[in-house]
């Protein structure tokens, strides 16, 4: 499959250009000095899966009413290799579905720190592959302490729209490399589940960066009951995080509305020898009927105690919150949930039309310092708006910012939510003030936490239809405090032109991905990895090194 791959050059096409090396440097925040950002380097575009015909697109699109947008890589997950700073591994959905899924997933390598980038596709995942599946989401990588590579894969089969979730099968598979990414093993099913009524959803995937050979996979599992013709109806796509946002708008009523109970634990599975092997699929925190987890990311602090954090549906008064479950012995066991903050959120529409924005509005970003043991959280929220958008689209809605809260104490207690996002007030159009899908990561000495975001500060509707959409990156040094929004600054605009958001593919809102990748390699460099809307429904993905960090 590397042969559909060509080597990326240093330039950028379809008008982004690769900017030069700059230097930039701002007063403002407390211990800031220069920071080096690289040029803007494409990371993945073409479609290496234009040939395959194993996936049957006709019959999907006949049976399924689905539309397939070609050429689109979104949603990339980055990791680095620890024992190699300048090696990088992406993953991305490859060819978006409308209604669910991609063709396939796709991986990338750079073995010059971000400055080229090769294929490297994990095979036996979906049909074009040379796998089982149709389609497949939700890409996950990262490394263990000895360059092993992992990619982890959400894999469905579409139904017909009056089935539940759209899916007969769905299940998760992890990839391993010996070869630092370069060439993969065949992939290790953790869960496969064939019923209709259930589906596994929002997977990620964790490296032990404290015990070599230990790697934690988890995911939840939503489940419907009894069948019912209105639950066929409510969950006929196969979108685990549009259906997540459908039942808790239903649970903010009262999960009557929806006339059937549904529910979704975390499932967790681990290895201890590096994803040769791993332990059977089970259940580790059950939220209740009519209460669910989305987004489970376990992360795991220096003193090697874990947690499983997730969104948490339904579960408190609150509806919607943050919270995480602990374990002091790498997965066996694990603790009642503890909540970090309620999420307030209605999320993103485009600033002039008011068209919908697949962005996270119910999910979260969470990085741990590896050399304090601090805990960052970053996601959308509205609770600081102070002005209205207002659309024809979207009528009048709050305004989201990126919210930042830290825990010094291993999760015990956490700083009071603060918006730290630097998008200007916008009195002709305060739409223009919305900000989305946040990353966080702190860099490999402890000293810096990075946060990156879109926003639309640059947008001006000219010429009419063009919503200017931008990424950026924060900065805040950690011998600051980072609680406090005045410490956050140096940000860098990370794209070099903005680009039309109209332009990225509905599914069902403009999506770039619920999540956008970030990751530190070495001391003091972080590489950010973004979507950008390239041309109508085609979407490519960009880095940016930004190194020299305090």
């Amino acid at each position: 499959m590397t042969s559909v791959f060509r080597r990326l050059s240093r330039s950028v096409s379809r008008g982004f250009t690769g900017g030069s090396v700059i230097a930039l440097t701002c007063a403002i925040v407390p211990g800031a000095h220069a920071q080096t950002l690289g040029p803007l380097v494409q990371v993945a575009a073409g479609d290496p899966f234009s040939g395959c015909t194993a996936d049957q697109l006709n019959a999907q699109h006949s049976a399924f009413g689905s539309v397939l947008y070609p050429a689109t890589s979104i949603e990339p997950w980055v990791a680095a290799d620890p024992t190699d700073a300048s090696r990088l591994l992406v993953g991305h959905q490859q060819d978006r579905w409308n209604d669910g899924g991609a063709r396939g997933l796709v991986g990338v390598v750079s073995t010059d720190a971000g400055g080229s980038w090769t294929g490297s596709i994990p095979t036996g995942v979906t049909r074009c592959t040379g796998g089982a599946f149709r389609r497949a989401s939700d890409p996950w990588v990262d490394f263990a302490q000895d360059g092993t590579a992992f990619f982890m894969s959400l894999v469905l089969d579409p139904m017909k729209p009056t089935t539940p979730f759209g899916a007969r099968n769905s299940g998760i598979l992890v990839s391993r490399s010996v070869d630092h990414g370069a060439t993969w093993k065949a992939p290790a099913t953790l869960i496969r589940t064939n019923s209709p009524h259930a589906l596994n959803d929002k997977d990620s995937l964790t490296a032990d960066p404290t015990a070599n050979g230990y790697v934690y996979a988890v995911w939840d599992q939503l489940s419907v009951f009894p069948p019912s013709q209105a639950g066929d109806k409510l969950l006929a796509g196969n979108d685990g995080v549009e259906i997540a946002r459908q039942l808790r708008n239903a649970a903010a009523g009262g999960a009557p509305l929806v006339k059937f109970n549904f529910t979704g634990p975390s499932f967790f599975s681990r290895s201890t020898d590096n994803g040769v092997t791993w332990s059977t699929a089970a259940p580790i925190y059950q939220p209740g009927t009519n209460a669910q987890t989305i987004d489970n990311i376990v992360r795991v602090l220096p003193d090697g105690t874990l947690r499983d954090f997730f969104t948490a549906i339904g579960v408190t008064a609150q509806g919607l919150n943050i919270g995480y479950i602990a374990s002091t012995d790498k997965g066996a066991h694990w603790s009642a949930p503890t909540f970090v903050s309620d999420i307030q959120v209605q999320g993103v529409v485009t600033p002039d039309t008011g068209q919908p924005v697949r962005d996270a509005s119910i999910l979260y970003s969470i990085a741990v310092n590896p050399v304090t043991g601090a805990i960052y959280l970053a996601w959308q929220d509205d609770r600081f708006s102070t002005a209205t958008c207002t659309t024809p689209g979207a009528g009048k809605i709050p305004i989201d910012g990126i919210v930042f809260s830290e825990s010094d104490d291993g999760g015990v207690t956490w700083s009071t939510p603060a918006m730290i996002n630097k998008t200007p007030v916008n009195g002709a159009n305060p739409c223009r003030q919305q900000a989305f899908i946040p990353a966080v990561v702190a860099t490999g000495d402890g000293k810096s936490v990075v946060v990156t975001y879109y926003d639309f500060r640059n947008d001006t509707n000219t010429p009419a239809g063009f919503e200017g959409t931008d990424y950026f990156a924060l900065i805040c040094p950690t011998a600051s405090n980072c609680a406090n929004p005045a410490n956050w600054g140096n940000e860098q605009r990370l794209t070099t032109a903005s680009f039309n958001i109209l332009n990225a593919p509905a599914a069902p809102g403009h999506f770039l991905g619920d999540y956008m990748g970030l990751t530190a390699s070495g001391p003091t460099t972080v590489y950010p990895v973004f979507g950008v809307a390239t041309g109508l429904n085609v979407t490519d993905e960009f880095t940016r090194k930004i190194s020299g960090l305090p």
